[in-house]
């Protein structure tokens, strides 16, 4: 998007052109793929983290098919679908700290080379997802949602790769358990970035058409 952009009109626009239906297309795809990936990984390898992130992956994958539902809908439509998705990235968030701390309890350390490997082909994945979102990231609230799930994505592969360095250079599981916890406070704090702004966006948008039918009685009577 160019930096010229601004307002709901130039949002609308870029939400529904071709190009952005195709991005979100292929983030769907490669979101689902990775998302079988990350759980034979993170089955394999005992990795709370990978399994959070496959779970994210599967979370991103639907989101992205919300999106491209409501994609040529109004600006409201498109910010209830933002309530949505960013309720949906709070309760990973919740999820991931509940799994997280079972693991503390009963868990044993995770296979530091199948965390490695798989998280650096979901890092892969995620970073060509956000590059051909980078475009679209001062969209409206539903656009917006769909780059932070895209960012976060790739932060936490990242993450996953230096927890698995850690595993295998302390040969404990506190470093999987560390950045679970991180990969949560992402996701809980994105999710309520995403929901204020779109609530901010249905009050506009609220006002706006209390205005104008104001506007048409006041017409009516005279």
């Amino acid at each position: 998007m160019s930096a010229s952009c601004c307002g709901s009109t130039c949002s609308s626009q870029t939400a529904a052109s071709p190009r952005y239906r195709k991005v979100l297309w292929a983030a769907l795809i490669i979101n689902a793929v990775m998302f079988i990936v990350e759980i034979a990984g993170g089955l394999k390898s005992g990795s709370v983290s990978l399994f959070a992130d496959a779970v994210d992956f599967a979370g991103d994958a639907t989101n992205y098919g919300i999106s491209l539902a409501v994609l040529s809908m109004g600006l409201a439509w498109r910010s209830r679908a933002a309530i949505v998705k960013g309720m949906s990235m709070v309760a990973f968030g919740l999820f991931v700290l509940a799994k997280t701390g079972w693991a503390a309890i009963n868990g044993i350390p995770p296979e530091p080379l199948t965390m490695g490997v798989v998280a650096v082909l979901a890092l892969l994945a995620n970073g060509a997802v956000a590059l051909m979102l980078y475009a679209f990231r001062d969209g409206d609230a539903n656009m917006r949602s769909v780059w932070l799930c895209s960012r976060n994505d790739a932060i936490g592969n990242v993450a996953v790769i230096l927890a698995a360095a850690g595993v295998f250079g302390t040969g404990s599981g506190w470093p999987d358990l560390v950045v679970a916890v991180i990969m949560a406070g992402l996701a809980l704090s994105s999710g309520v970035a995403i929901v204020r702004q779109a609530n901010r966006e249905l009050t506009v948008q609220t006002d706006s058409t209390s205005t104008q039918l104001k506007y048409i009685l006041r017409k009516e009577e005279a």
